[in-house]
């Protein structure tokens, strides 16, 4: 499914991964940017979020779309399955068909199923590193083979998880995304593009018990968990020019977390 509105005249585009649900960090991500006078063109995959206890949110594309044209932004829907290696070549022809060029890839898609070393399926492995590590490579390599906009105005942002343990597949995965956006600020240097990626620690979005929402308070200094917005404006910095300098960079943004 696709959705579109015209673009508007001189505004950059992001192309935002992973926006399924408008509770989400994506899309917090992608309703902050349209408001800085960026289009957004994002990527969902419904079947991921029926087969988590959170369940489908019905219309939440179309909600998002809604969201961003408050903010004068053109928006375009994508449902992609990046567990398929062919999906990030038709998320790119799709969006640059739609909106125009990409100047920021933002990468908040996971594959993200709860199981330890002795419970993991091999089956459940290869997905996690199909969606948050391949798919993460072959979305940067789209991006790097495309570009072709002014010096120091490219953006990749990965977001990354630090969690392995009783979740090993997608802690080990995402560990893998790190190592791989990192290598963009240097190998894709010629570009002109930064790469960083982004450590939101806990981020309630509907997934958490009443027990772990607890126990992660208590464990942040400003007694409270992360919230969409939080990482919302720091991927609104790296993307403005003010953030041009931060770069290969993998940042912790979880208010204190331990």
């Amino acid at each position: 499914m696709t959705t579109e509105h015209l673009p508007a005249a001189s505004r950059p585009l992001a192309l935002i991964t992973g926006v399924g649900r408008t509770v989400g960090i994506g899309a917090g991500i992608a309703r902050r940017l349209a408001a800085s006078g960026w289009d957004i063109a994002y990527t969902y995959w419904t079947p991921y979020d029926e087969r988590m206890a959170w369940g489908a949110e019905q219309g939440a594309a179309e909600a998002t779309a809604a969201a961003l044209a408050e903010h004068g932004a053109a928006g375009a829907a994508i449902e992609a399955d990046l567990a398929d290696p062919e999906a990030p070549a038709r998320v790119f022809d799709e969006a640059e068909r739609l909106l125009g060029p990409v100047t920021a890839l933002v990468m908040c898609h996971c594959e993200s199923v709860d199981s330890g070393l002795l419970d993991t399926t091999v089956e459940s492995f290869d997905r996690h590193f199909a969606v948050n590590a391949r798919a993460t490579w072959l979305l940067i390599r789209e991006y790097g083979t495309r570009f072709a906009l002014a010096h120091g105005s490219g953006r990749i942002i990965s977001l990354t998880s630090d969690h392995t343990v009783g979740n090993l597949p997608y802690g080990a995965s995402k560990g893998a995304l790190d190592r791989i956006t990192l290598a963009a600020a240097h190998e894709l240097a010629h570009l002109g593009v930064t790469a960083n990626v982004i450590n939101p620690g806990p981020v309630d979005t509907g997934w958490m018990s009443d027990e772990l929402r607890a126990a992660c308070v208590s464990r942040t200094p400003l007694g409270r968990l992360g919230t969409p917005q939080d990482t919302a404006h720091l991927v609104d910095f790296l993307c403005s020019p003010q953030g041009q300098w931060v770069n290969g960079q993998l940042l912790m943004s979880n208010g204190g977390f331990a």
